[in-house]
């Protein structure tokens, strides 16, 4: 009897050994070509187009038109986005299709900022994104245009389980509007699980598959489009749609230790995060950095970093309608010292300190990394900007309009027909000078993606965690009121202290700041999408 007691303890240990082993291959499992959506779903899909021989740019495209159903709350083809696109040869090229302000905007539209929480369809922008596509497609694809296109029609038609993401935020669409898609065959408002089917929508994405992306833009979907745009109120006419042209740019490059940090210019958000990052750089961080009295002070600098950045959000603007000389400065090293010395280790100041302009806070927005065998890396963030956008959408199409003018708000005195809003889109590829290491990254979150990106690429590059652990890690989020906000489990000790030193402190119920990344380090690939949306990153 002793030896079966023996026996069976060994078998139960050793089963244990397998478990234990089989949860960490799978939560750092290294891949070799691997796709981070903020969806399992659409993560899958993505890596199904590698798999096919696709390229990483395919895979963006697959997994960005998979998010439009399955997260339809956070970016559309209705919307615009920004990509970030390393090449197997080491050159990045950035393909901006941010919406456009219309030729027949309201001329007063800015007085009445800021606008509701959807803001209605006077707000919306010329959308961009399948221009984008087309573009990114023709400079980067391999498979077949329609090809990335099937997978989320079939997903459209058959319908995909609603989630607690889309459900818990259902409530914003205060009008009639976009609610109908939302709804059964008596009027009621779908649940957590039940099934969400747009037919319309699968029907659009069919056209356009066929017919390419002129039929978005001068086919019969966009006659459609109008239509419904017109009856709902809005003002961009077949002028504008014909005219929507996408920015083919250079990044912006800002050294960050061993990396090389490349990035969109304005009206990308992505020069903030590389000023915050200068300056806490100028701290010499390293893991101990966050043990004892030093996670006070480290935090302490992060966050006064983080006002003084609040302050330059005014000025990520569309470089082809403004003087964008200031905000390639704050990137600049001499800028990020400047400020340091202004950083007090024992006090916090007011406001006007740091030059801070109000800006709306939003929470929208969908990010994508892949990173291919062949080391392609697309890094890309796309939008139709608040929850919902504005709340309304296209019967004839399916398609949910977005309200991105409203990121003008308190960011500027005047638009002009053209020009792109100011953003906080980030996408970014880091490439290490001395090795082959890689970091794609970048967030949805509206003005949370700032603190997302941020604060991962801190606690990974200098605190010594797991890209995991780096992008899980509670945050504090410093909103434009310069108002601290902190994630549930966040150091009750820090967060004491920063009250003591005349924080103001405002709590959120929910945190926005999610991060989708692949890190390449030391020939290994590994990938993280974020569980704040319950992501799940896809590769073979």
């Amino acid at each position: 009897m002793a030896n079966w007691k023996k026996i069976c303890i060994f078998f139960t240990f050793s089963l244990l050994i397998c478990i234990c082993i089989a949860v960490v291959v799978t939560v750092l499992r290294p891949y070799k070509a691997v796709v981070a959506a903020d969806s399992k779903i659409c993560s899958e899909v993505g890596r199904d187009i590698l798999k096919e021989g696709g390229s990483a740019a395919d895979a963006a495209i697959a997994a960005l038109l998979c998010t439009s159903v399955v997260n339809p709350l956070s970016m559309g083809i209705g919307g615009g986005s920004i990509f970030t696109i390393m090449s197997k040869n080491g050159s990045v090229k950035i393909i901006n299709s941010r919406e456009t302000v219309p030729k027949a905007v309201k001329e007063d539209l800015l007085s009445d900022c800021p606008c509701s929480e959807t803001g209605g369809i006077v707000w919306m922008g010329v959308p961009g994104e399948i221009r984008g596509y087309e573009r990114v497609h023709r400079l980067y694809g391999r498979l077949p245009w329609s090809r990335l296109f099937q997978p989320t029609i079939r997903l459209a038609r058959e319908g995909v389980k609603m989630s607690k993401t889309v459900a818990r935020y259902l409530h914003v669409i205060r009008n009639r509007g976009a609610r109908q898609l939302f709804e059964d065959e008596k009027g009621r408002m779908l649940k957590e699980g039940d099934t969400m089917k747009f037919e319309e929508l699968a029907d659009t994405l069919e056209e356009i598959a066929e017919n390419g992306a002129d039929e978005f833009y001068t086919g019969e979907t966009a006659e459609k489009l109008l239509c419904d745009m017109q009856r709902a109120g809005g003002s961009i006419t077949l002028e504008d749609l014909r005219s929507v042209a996408v920015s083919e740019l250079e990044p912006w490059k800002v050294s960050l230790g061993d990396y090389t940090m490349y990035f969109p210019p304005p009206p990308s958000g992505a020069s903030v995060v590389s000023f915050i990052l200068n300056v806490m750089e100028g701290y010499n961080l390293n893991p101990a950095s966050l043990e004892g009295k030093e996670r006070v002070l480290t935090y302490h600098r992060y966050v006064e970093a983080s006002k003084f950045a609040n302050a330059q959000r005014k000025l990520m603007k569309d470089p082809r309608f403004n003087d964008v000389k200031k905000a390639y400065a704050i990137t600049e090293k001499e800028f990020a010292d400047h400020i340091r010395k202004m950083i007090t280790d024992d006090r916090t100041h007011d406001n006007q300190y740091y030059n801070v302009t109000p800006e709306v806070d939003t929470q929208g927005t969908t990010h994508v990394s892949v990173l291919d065998e062949d080391g392609m890396a697309v890094s890309v963030t796309s939008t139709i900007n608040y929850m919902f956008g504005c709340g309304e959408f296209s019967p004839q199409t399916g398609v949910i309009f977005n309200n991105q003018l409203a990121d003008f708000c308190h960011r500027a005195d005047k638009i002009q027909t053209g020009e792109r809003p100011p953003s906080s889109m980030a996408p970014m590829i880091l490439r290490s000078t001395k090795t082959d290491d890689l970091i794609i990254i970048g967030a949805s979150g509206g003005t949370m993606i700032t603190t997302g990106v941020t604060m991962a690429l801190m606690n990974y590059l200098w605190f010594g965690n797991s890209l995991k652990h780096s992008i899980a890690e509670p945050v504090v989020f410093v909103d434009s009121k310069n108002r601290l906000s902190f994630e549930t489990d966040f150091d009750e000790e820090v967060i004491e202290a920063l009250k003591d030193r005349k924080d103001t402190v405002k709590y959120k119920k929910y945190f926005y700041n999610v991060v989708n990344a692949i890190s390449k380090r030391g020939g290994t690939i590994y990938a993280y999408s974020d569980n704040r949306k319950d992501g799940e990153a896809a590769g073979y």
